[in-house]
């Protein structure tokens, strides 16, 4: 007895500092990122250190398990040792098994494990400076049994390299957004601002231009007069200027530089030299993505591209609105007018523009529609039918009802689209 009593501390202390081992390893591993690396920058030395740990998880993890096992099974053999000599034979060895099963699961796993996960950068922070220094002390060895364990895995055709990337920060963040908008906890204009923000990388200009012929254009051999009056006449502030054909633009017409020059010829709006105000048109490739041409606006400081295709033909123009719309979606002032292109017809039913996007469907519409293999709506339907749809023509693709509204030549033009179809 005096032997258990002797024991107890000296277990209770092993049990204690397992703990420990085991907190630091739940909440290291479940410890925000994005708010340790903030906190590094704001003066936050503990939270460096989370970082510093971070930085190399696999000996981080290993080191912490290391000594975590070296703690359990001293604790178990000092229990069986002297449970042994109190109870001899197997019923001590049982005896101090379960005992040991049940404090290390409740007081040296559960218990911390389920502290360190509510409140997981907390603890992180507090014990971070303890866990440097164990993997200080165990990183050698640590080193040793990688080293081991990939030799090992590479006998089964395995390789491994010294750092792995589990999942792309890119992936991590989408699945996090889309995980607290399933839970209430983002609202579907933010979810969809987030997405856009990291689909940049992945969407090419000529996903979000305005197709060419949509441009408006003014003739740069028109008279003065008539440039002033198309300029006027138009919603836009930049206008491609062309010569012959629309498709051959020689410059770009500012109306700000156009008032300037009115302003200087004293109101004689004849006397206006268009082609010294002006401005050069640039081209940019349609395969440009919307990431770099968001990066190519910012450094040119210029808000207006051209599209082209390899062949260097005219495909479409490209503002910065435009990409910032696949942020925060549509942007609307006061020349834009009332109309809408996608108007509810009822039956939760819409009458969608052919040239509306996608992807500005799915949004207003909280819809779901694939833009893998077109980008407009119209584009969706014939890429799925196959054919171009004649007017009351209707098909059911993805669990939507699509039914030609309007048609102009070869483009389909007005559509209507059914909400989803029920699950069974």
């Amino acid at each position: 007895m005096t032997a258990i009593l002797a024991l107890a501390p000296i277990v209770f202390g092993l049990l204690a500092i397992s703990a420990v081992f085991s907190a630091a390893e739940t909440a290291l591993t479940g410890a925000s990122r994005g708010r340790m690396h903030q906190l590094e920058r704001d003066g936050d030395h503990a939270a460096r250190r989370v970082n510093q740990l971070l930085a190399d998880q696999e000996t981080m993890i290993g080191s912490v398990l290391l000594g975590n096992n070296l703690i359990n099974i001293l604790a178990s053999a000092l229990t069986t040792q002297v449970l042994t000599r109190a109870i001899p034979g197997a019923w001590g060895v049982a005896a101090a098994t379960a005992l040991m099963t049940v404090l290390v699961l409740v007081f040296a796993e559960v218990l911390p494990k389920t502290l360190a996960i509510v409140r997981s950068d907390d603890v992180a922070r507090l014990l971070s400076a303890p866990t440097l220094v164990v993997v200080k002390v165990c990183g050698p060895v640590i080193y040793g049994i990688q080293w081991v364990i990939r030799k090992a895995l590479g006998l089964f055709g395995v390789r491994l390299g010294m750092e792995m990337d589990v999942l792309a920060a890119h992936e991590e963040i989408r699945g996090a957004v889309e995980y607290h908008h399933s839970e209430g906890l983002v609202e579907t204009h933010d979810r969809w601002m987030l997405g856009g923000v990291l689909d940049l990388a992945e969407m090419d200009v000529g996903e979000v231009m305005v197709h060419r012929k949509a441009i408006v254009t003014i003739d740069a051999d028109l008279p003065p007069r008539a440039i002033v009056e198309a300029a006027l006449e138009s919603t836009h502030t930049r206008l491609p200027l062309y010569r012959g054909e629309p498709e051959n633009i020689v410059g770009v017409l500012h109306v700000k530089d156009l008032l300037q020059a009115i302003t200087e010829a004293d109101g004689e709006i004849d006397a206006i030299e268009i082609a010294k105000i002006k401005r050069d048109a640039w081209f940019v490739p349609e395969t440009t993505s919307l990431k770099e041409q968001l990066a190519a606006f910012l450094k040119r400081k210029s808000h207006f591209a051209l599209v082209v295709d390899e062949y260097g033909a005219l495909e479409g123009l490209l503002t910065l609105e435009d990409i910032l719309e696949e942020i925060v979606g549509e942007i609307e002032d006061e020349y834009d007018g009332d109309d809408t292109d996608v108007k509810p017809v009822g039956d939760g039913s819409v009458s969608v523009d052919g040239a509306v996007t996608i992807r500005e469907l799915n949004r207003a519409m909280n819809w779901d529609l694939p833009d893998d293999e077109a980008v407009t709506v119209a584009g969706l339907l014939i890429n799925e039918a196959q054919t171009i749809p004649s007017i009351g023509q209707t098909f059911t693709f993805f669990g939507h009802l699509f039914r030609v509204t309007a048609r102009k030549r070869n483009q389909i033009t007005r559509l209507e689209i059914g909400p989803p179809a029920a699950k069974p």
